[in-house]
């Protein structure tokens, strides 16, 4: 496995978390560790029928067996990771960078207000303003903050040397590259760059230790707040097809079209895809819910996915094809 980074390849909500926990207890790496913007991204995670919503914690937090680590360039919003830390009893397995950002009441009070929420639609959670303030450089760190004194450690120093010594790391990214600052639909966008040289950034990996790059797309396109959206379908047409989705931080409609081919290729060119993973692949083809074989997914299923490796020129090595984390077929080998 090496160093394993998994991303999100369009508007974010792609199901990575699915991904990662399958990821995660499949090749029991020794480290998952998450980069990203902060608690404005939801990641779901279904295990036994128990649901997890994480903000801030990595989807590896289902194997127990797992160190889990929080990189210096997610920002921190003390409560939240407490709060998940605590429900999740992983007390004794997690690692925040000592260089991490905090989010304050003033920003999340910010972030709820004025431009920010009525022209670009943010979740609120204060993300946009704390990055604003670390930009600044006046912006407090994880380092300064009592509350989570005893999870504060240096996280670069961590993922580098369990690289060196042949130990597999997971690195879990947030949003999805068409959210990036940089290189998405700006300025409907998130407050930092998201692709997968950003994420290695965030945690302090070098991009010589990277094994692979897992691009993450759902079956079809979904987005939260404003911005643009090729071939959407309006709310009821969503409906009727049974797209429907809600936020797991905002509580959201997701807003909804058909899979883009032509943003999907620049998305596994910004991040140098070597690998795809499909999910929701059941909500295209409702007969395929929770195969977990290629070989009996039904014929239009296949052509669709044989269809999307051929227009891409990547593999699809993951196909969820329900909400459980084992609902995967895995082709990784």
């Amino acid at each position: 496995m090496g160093c394993t980074v998994i991303v999100g390849g369009a508007f974010g909500d792609e199901g990575k978390g699915k991904i990662i926990s399958h990821v995660a207890f499949k090749n029991n790496p020794k480290i998952a560790v998450r980069g990203g913007v902060g608690p404005n991204a939801g990641h779901t995670v279904v295990v036994g029928g128990r649901t997890l919503k994480l903000r801030m914690l990595p989807s590896a937090v289902v194997n127990d067996k797992i160190e889990l680590m929080i990189g210096a360039g997610v920002l921190v919003d003390p409560q939240i990771l407490t709060k998940e830390i605590q429900e999740t009893h992983s007390e004794d397995r997690t690692t925040v960078d000592y260089k991490s950002a905090l989010i304050e009441p003033k920003h999340i009070e910010m972030d709820r207000q004025g431009y920010l929420k009525d022209k670009i639609g943010t979740t609120g959670t204060g993300t946009g303003p704390a990055n604003s303030d670390r930009i600044m450089r006046s912006g407090r760190l994880a380092k300064d903050e009592s509350s989570i004194s005893k999870y504060v450690g240096d996280v670069a120093l961590k993922v580098n040397h369990a690289l060196d010594s042949d130990a597999d790391v997971l690195v879990e990214g947030t949003q999805g590259t068409l959210l990036s600052l940089y290189h998405g639909t700006y300025p409907f966008v998130t407050s930092k760059d998201v692709s997968a040289s950003a994420i290695c950034s965030d945690v302090g990996i070098g991009p010589k230790k990277v094994t692979d790059v897992i691009a993450v797309f759902k079956s079809y396109f979904t987005r939260v707040g404003a911005g643009p959206l090729e071939g959407e379908l309006s709310a009821e047409e969503t409906v009727s097809r049974g797209w429907q989705e809600y936020g797991s931080v905002t509580g959201r409609l997701r807003r909804a079209a058909p899979f883009d081919y032509e943003l999907a290729k620049r998305s596994i060119m910004l991040n140098s895809a070597n690998k795809l993973a499909l999910t929701k692949l059941d909500v295209i083809f409702p007969k395929c819910q929770g195969v977990r074989e290629y070989k009996k997914l039904t014929e239009d299923a296949k052509k669709f996915v044989e269809e999307l490796e051929s227009r891409l020129g990547v593999p699809v090595v993951y196909i969820g094809t329900g909400p459980d984390a084992d609902h995967i077929i895995d082709r990784n080998g």
